[in-house]
């Protein structure tokens, strides 16, 4: 049964919220991240790229030593305050298109991660694994929580539904018109409950972060392997996490665009996508998939609808159900022959939330040499696939809601 622990967060105070959250660091390009530094002194952006400090790229332990010290100092400046006693919060977000998202910041167990009542459905890379392991290790706190799905459950959903009555902690619009609310849970008859309900819940889902679960796991069990008085409550035994219900997830699709046609001419390519596909030319008609399995491609000005020949395709597991999958091995590998989705550089990939006219953009511009439209998955084949214990192909969902870092901090 789940283990979700409250804990005593690190955060910035009222004032200052606003000002201190941040994107993750990739999302930004190096533009974008400078601006907002030069003008905003309170970023948490501060802390994670020391080297700006600096003018100067810093890498490695280096690094990790100076984002240590940025983050004291930003303690030191009590611009962060820590809560006196272990609490959960509750966290919402309403985005520019008025979708709401709300669940529990709380502390996950990588004992439950080992065990497989926290489940994965994608692979990961044991480079990015130990790198940011090492990382975690140095700086001794981890800033942006991994985003957990699980059942709806009546119990947790009338506490967060009664705590949203109150005044919030935090109320504040990024300027990505993105609303982020955020309550504290510290009375000790609701903690117990919430604990007692996350313990009836058999298993849990990564739906975001899989790199920093399974890092947090390796740390934890560094640091027990070295405490020869390790008792299993200690804080490296857990990690931050954003936990929502299945029904507040959303999941858009991740489209593939491709620099060329493998040496094929048009006419080639379309004959060898005849195997496995009903194919339909809709001319300058924008066409988006509408169902699994039916897939929208955009190759020389046109617009095509593939539909696949379910009679010839082996639906053997809840992997090669998904459409992501489907791609891959029908048309990606055998014809335009990627065989790596992760290090060709051939294809690219462009979230659902971009619009297919994205893609169109792309090919028209000549970047690539055609672009592929999916239909999203579903809540049901991520759990499905997770829970045979498999895993997606890269870049197969693109998940909502994205977490801002620095609201809430949990050291290790």
């Amino acid at each position: 049964m789940a283990k979700i622990h409250p804990f005593r967060a690190i955060r910035p105070t009222r004032d200052k919220v606003s000002l201190v959250a941040s994107r993750s660091y990739q999302s930004y390009t190096p533009n974008e991240r400078d601006s907002r530094m030069d003008y905003n002194p309170y970023s948490f952006l501060h802390i994670v790229n020391p080297g700006y400090k600096y003018q100067k790229e810093i890498s490695g332990e280096e690094r990790y030593k100076l984002v240590r010290n940025r983050y004291l100092e930003f303690k030191e400046d009590e611009i962060f305050m820590q809560d006196n006693t272990p609490c959960y919060y509750v966290y919402k977000i309403v985005n520019r298109e008025h979708e709401s998202f709300c669940g529990i910041i709380a502390a996950a167990s990588a004992e439950d991660y080992e065990n497989n009542v926290i489940k994965i459905h994608e692979d990961t890379l044991k480079n990015r694994e130990t790198t940011f392991k090492e990382y975690l290790k140095t700086v001794g706190f981890n800033a942006e929580p991994v985003l957990l799905t699980y059942p709806d459950n009546d119990a947790i959903a009338t506490i967060i539904s009664k705590t949203i009555e109150n005044r919030a902690e935090y109320e504040f619009t990024s300027t990505y018109r993105d609303t982020h609310y955020l309550w504290k849970i510290d009375d000790q008859k609701l903690i117990k409950s919430i604990q007692e309900a996350f313990s009836t819940i058999e298993t849990i889902y990564i739906a975001d972060g899989h790199h920093r679960s399974a890092s947090s796991y390796l740390l934890s069990k560094d640091l027990k392997d070295n405490n020869p008085n390790h008792e299993g409550n200690e804080a490296y035994n857990f990690f931050m996490s954003y936990l929502i219900p299945e029904s507040d997830l959303r999941i858009y699709e991740f489209n593939r665009l491709v620099k060329d046609l493998n040496g094929l001419s048009k006419e080639e390519f379309l004959i060898q996508l005849d195997e496995w596909f009903r194919i339909e030319n809709r001319g300058i008609e924008v066409y988006k998939p509408s169902k699994p399995h039916h897939f929208s491609m955009y190759l020389d000005g046109e617009f095509y609808s593939l539909y696949l020949r379910k009679t010839i395709y082996d639906f053997a597991d809840a992997l090669e159900e998904l459409d992501a999958q489907i791609l891959y091995k029908t048309v990606l590998k055998p014809i335009l022959g990627i065989h790596d989705l992760r290090t060709d550089n051939r294809i690219e990939y462009s979230h659902g939330k971009n619009d297919i006219i994205s893609v169109k953009s792309k090919v028209d511009n000549q970047e690539h040499s055609v672009g592929f439209g999916l239909f999203p998955a579903s809540v049901e084949q991520m759990k499905k696939i997770a829970d045979q214990g498999l895993k997606m192909p890269p870049k197969s969902t693109y998940i909502e809601p994205k977490l801002r870092s620095g609201i809430t901090i949990y050291e290790f």
